[in-house]
């Protein structure tokens, strides 16, 4: 479906006034909450008028109830056209990859300003509020409510706020221990017993859980397909999501690298981590002064490295596996002209100007493997330089010299090829997007390409 149609409008205008009217709710419990906490003022409105936190999110919530009731009747809110461009021009891979990056780093810099309840509370409605906008797109409301989707579009929210929570108490333990106070949980660490105390919480986690599940199993279709058939398959054929950023890895690597290798080295990274790691000190409670480089480690390979490629598998990836923007029509006849091209020809015929060295006709296996290494040479130097000129070089730096003092040679080495390794999955993603290039190493005489 194409456009703003006043069919899709009003198929969408009950359920979305409902979804208003929730957040109206959340905002007007959130008010109560804190009333009762005990309201706090932030100024005053024409020298006479107290401006409390109360008093803002009663005000957000009876927006929401306002805009509820013109929703149900039809009069809709829209995005803008112009807002719907600039989300789709600027939702490629490379900006996604590289933005979500640096949105990581913001948010680690500045995390004190980010932890705040009052502006987490913020983000969040403006996230629930764009979320609504962006439901009347049709394209962008085929693509979330998609009963496979609709539990990815709940678990990012869910990550969001885990993420929020959990550096929310980082950050208390890490003002408390300045202090010179021990953190919060040596302070509530009275043991309790598993029966009545865990069983009675699990149980009652269980039933909301099943009445939870009762109302999904009613409320969504299954999202079953028809028969599969070898004459008619998917487009596109995605994996499920848990494996989506495996799918997506396939796009720039070989199968036996992406599907092996990979998933293999990140298993063999967390069992070497109580062997790599030093650090003492974060045992036991949330902090990220104390282990500021274990927590960017973990940041960046889940978040960044796994599920943004998840997301990206998800909701930007469409027929053919071309990439769509959220408010892109899926057509199944987009063709992209990309003509992805090996290290090897942009160095033999690119930049030298001459053909790919083969070997001559009727040679012997071993003269023609040795064509293969020169024809491949510049691809093999760069990555042996990757992996055993970087990590001596990371020794040297201020960061890595202290870390290599305390680790020793071996276990440093270790740890400079596995970040090595994690590094080298976005560095070839952005080669591919921003050069088309294809593989580094490109031997198909053997299976092997890198």
């Amino acid at each position: 479906m194409h456009g703003n149609s006043a069919d899709f409008i009003q198929s969408i205008s009950t359920g979305l006034g409902c979804y208003y009217l929730l957040l109206c709710a959340m905002n007007w419990f959130a008010a109560l909450w804190l009333w009762r906490k005990g309201p706090v003022t932030y100024g005053k409105a024409f020298g006479m008028l107290p401006i409390t936190n109360v008093l803002v999110w009663t005000i957000v919530g009876g927006f929401f109830f306002t805009l509820a009731p013109f929703t149900m009747i039809g009069w809709v809110p829209l995005l803008p056209t112009s807002v719907k461009d600039f989300v789709n021009y600027y939702s490629g891979p490379v900006m996604l990859s590289v933005g979500s990056l640096v949105t990581l780093g913001v948010m680690f810099a500045f995390r004190r300003f980010f932890v705040n309840p009052i502006v987490a509370w913020t983000g969040f409605n403006l996230s629930l509020l764009a979320m609504g906008l962006s439901m009347t797109d049709p394209s962008f409301a085929a693509i979330v409510t998609k009963p496979d989707n609709v539990p990815i579009v709940g678990l990012v929210f869910l990550l969001g706020f885990f993420t929020w929570l959990a550096t929310y108490k980082a950050v208390q333990n890490d003002d408390r221990m300045a202090q010179g106070l021990p953190p919060l949980e040596k302070e509530n660490d009275e043991k309790v017993l598993v029966w009545p105390d865990l069983v009675y919480t699990e149980l009652i986690c269980m039933i909301a859980l099943t009445a939870l599940l009762l109302v999904w199993a009613i409320a969504l279709q299954a999202p079953l397909e028809e028969p599969a058939s070898s004459v008619k398959t998917p487009n596109p054929s995605k994996a499920p999501w848990y494996f989506l950023g495996l799918q997506e890895m396939l796009v720039y690597y070989d199968p036996w690298y992406a599907g092996v290798v990979l998933p293999s080295v990140v298993i063999f990274g967390l069992m070497a981590i109580p062997f790599l790691d030093f650090n003492k000190q974060g045992n036991g409670y949330y902090t990220i002064a104390q282990r500021k480089f274990s927590y960017l480690t973990f940041q960046i390979g889940f978040l960044n490295l796994w599920v943004v490629l998840i997301v990206l598998g998800t909701f930007l990836r469409g027929p053919n596996w071309n990439f769509f923007g959220p408010f892109e029509p899926w057509d199944a006849h987009k063709v992209l002209a990309q003509n992805n091209v090996d290290l090897s020809q942009y160095f033999w015929i690119k930049w030298l100007g001459s053909s790919l060295p083969k070997a001559p006709e009727g040679s012997g296996g071993l003269t023609q493997f040795l064509y293969i290494l020169l024809r491949e040479s510049p691809g093999i130097i760069a990555v042996l330089a990757y992996f055993m000129f970087l990590p001596p070089l990371m020794a040297t730096t201020k960061f890595f010299r202290g870390m290599f003092v305390k680790m020793g040679f071996l276990r440093f080495m270790l740890l400079a090829n596995l970040l090595l390794l994690m590094a080298s999955l976005p560095l070839k993603m952005v080669l591919r997007w921003v050069f088309v290039l294809k593989y580094i190493i490109s031997i198909p005489e053997y299976f092997l390409n890198f």
